[in-house]
């Protein structure tokens, strides 16, 4: 008998084909990873805070002081004056004085660091021996502590009678001049534009290095001589180097001091005092907190002022 066999041949066999299986389930949510999910107030709380300490105390203070009458002199008399500091401040012809100075310092400071620095940046541009040492000398300046800067300038270089401009003035049959009596704030003028020149032509100079070499072949090839090279290439290019030189060095060129306590000490009389070394008067020359923390806030408003100015004009030569 092969009953296996019969049945083989008497009916199909039927492989029942294989169930689909269940498609994966989700695994249950668990704690998110994700960074926007991350609590970093707690690491940038104590920053803040100390930040806030930093520049809030201070101007909290001197706001404070300038509404006082505080003499070093006499510390035990002190009491609210209201506006009387900034009336005192006003009617000094000192404040006018100080504001011009401040604002021919900046000015001028800014026009020959930046045609300065221009020109020095096109011209280390180019190939030439030892450029790699020329650029490490040219950038020394800025590097050089204002205070050094300044009795360089004032013992070794204008020094009337042993400086070296005085030197190469009688070579040739000239008197000696004595610069920070006859010329005070020329010769600021010139230490601080000495030390900013460095700053301006490595900023200007990092711009001229990211110019398109295209660019400036197809000028060559249409004809464009090395004038009109810097003046429809190079000047364009550099709008918003320039814009950044001007902002940086305004901000700082505010609060100059160093040169001026070393060289001028403000004089003669008003002719070298900016508004940073008018406060410092106010403060440890006639030791008046009152009216200095009054220049201190003046001192503060005119620098927010220049610095809206500056960022509006910047924000629009970045736009276009």
């Amino acid at each position: 008998m092969e009953p296996t066999g019969s049945l083989a041949q008497g009916s199909e066999m039927r492989i029942p084909s294989p169930s689909p299986s269940p498609p994966p389930t989700a695994p249950a949510p668990g704690p998110t990873t994700d960074r926007r999910s991350v609590r970093t107030l707690p690491l940038k709380l104590p920053a803040v805070l100390l930040l806030l300490l930093w520049s809030i105390v201070p101007l909290a203070m001197t706001l404070w002081f300038s509404f006082q009458r505080y003499n070093l002199l006499n510390p035990t008399e002190h009491g609210w004056v209201g506006f009387e500091n900034y009336h005192f401040l006003v009617t000094d012809p000192g404040l006018a004085k100080s504001i011009g100075n401040t604002l021919l310092i900046v000015g001028w400071v800014l026009v020959i660091t930046v045609s300065l620095g221009t020109l020095l940046a096109v011209l280390f541009d180019q190939d030439f021996f030892g450029r790699g040492v020329a650029r490490v000398l040219m950038i020394a300046p800025f590097f050089v502590m204002p205070t050094v800067s300044a009795l360089i300038w004032k013992n070794m270089l204008m020094h009337p009678a042993n400086g070296v401009i005085s030197f190469l003035l009688m070579s040739v049959g000239l008197e000696p001049i004595d610069w920070f009596s006859q010329a005070p704030l020329a010769s600021i003028i010139v230490i601080v534009a000495w030390q900013w020149l460095p700053f301006a032509a490595l900023i200007l100079l990092t711009a001229i290095q990211a110019l398109d070499p295209e660019r400036k072949e197809a000028a060559r090839m249409d004809g464009a001589g090395p004038f009109s090279m810097f003046f429809f290439i190079i000047i364009p290019h550099l709008a918003r180097a320039i814009s950044v030189v001007v902002m940086i060095e305004t901000l700082f060129l505010l609060a100059v001091f160093a040169e001026i306590f070393v060289t001028t000490a403000g004089g003669p009389g008003l002719a070298s005092t900016n508004l940073a070394f008018l406060i410092y008067r106010y403060a440890l020359l006639e030791y008046d907190i009152g009216a200095a923390s009054a220049g201190g806030v003046v001192a503060i408003i005119l620098a927010n002022v220049v610095a809206a100015f500056l960022v509006r004009a910047i924000a629009k030569n970045i736009e276009a």
